[in-house]
């Protein structure tokens, strides 16, 4: 989740656009937004979309699944490295987009 919330506040410094500008857009108070930038609150599917409808880019531009967005330790990346090691060992073909 912290790296979620340091790309946000990354890509929104790049555009020269405040915290009071986002929260406004966002409908929230300047200090609520800014618990999302500093990782003080889980970023949930409706805040990464408005988040990313604001600053006019992908979600995932934000935030990928291995980033945990609502978790934060990697668990899903570290499952996806087991998964093809898994393949690997055991002489499955691993898709190349996969490596």
């Amino acid at each position: 989740m912290k790296i979620c919330g340091q790309n946000i506040r990354k890509i929104r410094r790049s555009k020269d656009l405040t915290q009071e500008y986002m929260a406004f857009e966002m409908g929230i108070s300047q200090k609520a937004y800014s618990d999302i930038e500093n990782s003080k609150v889980k970023i949930n599917l409706d805040i990464l979309t408005k988040i990313s409808a604001i600053l006019e880019i992908r979600p995932s531009d934000i935030c990928s699944i291995s980033d945990q967005c609502a978790g934060g330790d990697h668990v899903y990346e570290d499952k996806y490295h087991g998964l093809v090691e898994y393949m690997k060992k055991n002489g499955l073909d691993v898709p190349k987009e996969l490596l």
